[in-house]
């Protein structure tokens, strides 16, 4: 993942939620709409959310230490997890409070044009951050669908950005709906249920990047395609006869740990040992230049007594000039 990509992402977040609490504070102080409360404190979460993720990027950047020989990448993972709890204590579980009260004890909505053009300015700050995400992404999600590449990204800031400014996007437009509604028909009660609906699509999008960040803080290893190139890779090289196994695991976002074990010919020295695990390793990060951590263990397949160096042919001699 590009850092500087990442970052720009992140602060046009940061900037559009920013502006977007002060505007939806300012229009709950005069109308009065749980939907304007519950999408403010969303904001406030939000603009946190993309703090922490700008703290994790930071601390990850650390040097490795004796006590953490693999360096800090995981808190990059540890913060995008935080930045799920924070989404689903502070966002869902406070909308769906105020939800329940404004339904339980309906409020006319005062001065409604506040919420409408807050509303409306908000979806468009939200659309350039959401924009912003999009376009960074696009550069490294290659032909994969979205969902695929939110559930592969092993860097997680942009698939954290995404959700958020997608469910920021839905949540506005759904405070819309509570507003307009409640406007329409003079019954505060739709404004309660607009607040319950953004409660639930933040309630999932939070459980889906707890569920992902999860599974990478964890430790998730390099996609089946990518473990095969990186067989193929070392068997390609001449003094490796074929990879007896392996094991792979991202520890930083961009950090690649492979751990493998080669079974190597019986009747190489054990300099041409060295020399084909030096080739392995320069033909991986050729090809995977996250692959920071190589270590490959030679051994002798006793159950394959094939490995025995294959003699090259021998070139046919030229025919002599007559």
């Amino acid at each position: 993942m590009s850092a500087e990509g990442g970052t720009k992402a992140i602060v046009a977040a940061l900037a559009a939620n920013l502006g977007i609490a002060v505007s939806k504070f300012v229009a709950f102080a005069a109308t009065g709409s749980s939907s304007m409360l519950a999408e403010s404190i969303h904001s406030v979460a939000d603009s946190g959310n993309q703090g922490l993720l700008l703290l994790g990027r930071k601390r990850s950047e650390r040097d490795r230490t004796p006590k953490h020989p693999f360096g800090y990448g995981r808190e990059r993972y540890f913060y995008a997890f935080v930045v799920a709890v924070v989404l689903f204590t502070v966002g869902s579980a406070f909308s769906l409070y105020e939800g329940y009260h404004k339904i339980s004890h309906p409020e006319k909505i005062e001065s409604p044009v506040w919420a409408f053009v807050v509303l409306v300015i908000a979806i468009g700050l939200e659309g350039f951050s959401f924009r912003t995400a999009i376009k960074e992404s696009n550069t490294l999600r290659g032909d994969q669908s979205w969902w695929a590449f939110i559930r592969r990204a092993k860097a997680p800031e942009l698939p954290v950005v995404l959700l958020e400014d997608l469910a920021a996007l839905v949540g506005l437009l759904l405070a819309l709906f509570g507003v307009a509604l409640a406007v329409a028909t003079g019954d505060g009660v739709w404004d309660g249920v607009g607040t319950v609906a953004i409660g639930v699509l933040l309630g999932v999008v939070a459980t889906i990047l707890a569920i992902e960040t999860k599974s990478l803080l964890i430790g998730e290893g390099a996609d089946p395609e990518q473990e095969e190139r990186i067989i193929a890779a070392l068997e390609s090289v001449p003094e490796v006869d074929h990879v007896m196994n392996i094991r792979t695991e991202f520890v930083g976002p961009e950090e690649l740990l492979i751990a493998a074990k080669i079974a190597v010919y019986h009747d190489d020295t054990a300099a041409e040992v060295a020399r084909g695990i030096d080739a392995a390793e320069a033909k991986i990060r050729a090809q995977f230049p996250e692959a920071q951590l190589i270590y490959l263990e030679p051994a002798l397949d006793e159950a394959d007594r094939r490995n025995a160096r294959p003699e090259t042919p021998a070139s046919p001699e030229t025919p002599a000039s007559s």
